[in-house]
């Protein structure tokens, strides 16, 4: 049956945009819906600070009237500059097992990326790191979380008939929580506190993060943190504001761990929160009507067993000295406290080993992976 693309030109069809992802999905238990206002945002010139150096369009495809594939075609200009190449990168990529239709929707990206002087195409990425990345190439029946991509087993198997090569794996890993803090964590935790005068802080005011710049440290510390990781460009400061008023809301701030050093300049960050998969299952990822409930449970009264490490950065000059060491165990006690069981990594870099060799102490069973895909224009 022929394929259709259509550029997203009207509000409406931004809206089956977003929800293509839904319908496609709602019925697979381990598929995690993105939220339905976040993604306006996200997909909004307007509302998206991440246009200031990004531009976009989005496509439909369609066959016999209906809608069967949905794509967002970028260029992140500064990622581009930072890294030295011309990408245009495809990102929240979905369509049915149709061989048709996932030609259709690639290509229309890769021309839309030629005329704009790109020579070559990569993803699954977003406008920035702080969006969801990377195919799921292994792991199909594990629960997906908030912060990744879920993908049916077919997805990869076509980017591959395409001749896509790897350009990175991320690799995901469930931690379990132990019932008392690794004895070796609290011997590096000591001694790094003597060797370079290190201690941890928590933060009880939200509306002192909010205005006193200890939110504005944090994600300055990821940009630093962050910077040699495939593809970052580091965020703005409208991006930062951004982030700000978003997260900073929702988080519980005993799950959120800080470490400082004498002159209390910010050397680490930790930062969880409880599992929202479920919630957005249940609220079918809107707010409204009765979404606001699940999510609000989920954070609340009604917490998982599972919960989300967002992000663990460490600054560059203190990476590989046990700095990590002192967000553990300041947070294990914390996640102990509330109930939890274990804990998702999210994506982390395969060849990341200063990352990866924070949870030696742990058990810990590695789960998912994920890849981003290039291939010549």
């Amino acid at each position: 049956m022929p394929v259709e693309i259509k550029k997203v030109e009207k509000k409406r069809d931004l809206k089956r945009f977003i929800r293509f992802n839904y319908e496609l999905y709602k019925n697979n238990p381990c598929s995690v819906p993105d939220l339905y206002e976040d993604m306006l945002s996200t997909f909004s010139p307007k509302k998206n600070p991440a246009f200031e150096f990004c531009e976009a369009d989005y496509f439909l495809a369609y066959q016999n009237g209906k809608i069967v594939g949905r794509v967002a075609a970028i260029i992140n200009h500064r990622a581009n500059e930072t890294w030295g190449k011309q990408a245009v990168r495809f990102g929240w990529i979905d369509f049915i097992d149709d061989q048709e239709v996932c030609d259709a929707l690639i290509e229309a990206v890769s021309e839309w990326g030629r005329e704009r002087g790109m020579t070559e195409i990569e993803g699954p990425l977003g406008f920035t790191d702080m969006d969801a990345e990377g195919m799921l190439i292994e792991g199909f029946e594990e629960l997906s979380t908030m912060a990744t991509i879920y993908n049916y087993p077919y997805y990869p198997q076509h980017m591959e008939r395409l001749g896509f090569q790897k350009a990175a794996d991320w690799v995901e890993r469930k931690i379990y929580i132990p019932d008392s803090t690794p004895e070796k964590h609290l011997r590096i935790a000591e001694i790094v506190k003597k060797k370079y005068g290190l201690r941890t802080r928590k933060l009880h005011n939200k509306i002192d993060i909010m205005h006193n710049g200890i939110a504005h440290r944090i994600f300055a510390l990821i940009n630093e943190a962050f910077a040699p990781l495939y593809g970052y460009s580091k965020m703005t400061d409208k991006q930062i504001d951004q982030y700000v008023k978003t997260f900073i809301p929702i988080l519980d701030l005993r799950m959120v761990s800080l470490v400082e050093d004498a002159e209390g300049e910010l050397v680490a960050v930790g930062i969880s929160m409880p599992s929202m998969s479920r919630a957005l299952q249940r609220a079918k990822g809107k707010i409204f009507p009765f979404g606001w409930y699940h999510l609000l449970s989920a954070l609340k009264w009604r917490r998982d067993k599972m919960l989300d490490l967002l992000l663990v950065a460490v600054r560059p000059d203190y990476q590989g000295k046990g700095a990590n060491a002192l967000l553990f165990t300041d947070l294990i006690p914390v996640y102990q406290q509330l109930g939890f069981k274990y804990a998702e990594s999210n994506v982390e870099l395969e060849q990341n080993n200063k990352v990866s060799s924070q949870w030696q102490y742990f058990e810990v069973e590695q789960h998912k992976r994920r890849r981003c895909f290039t291939k010549t224009l």
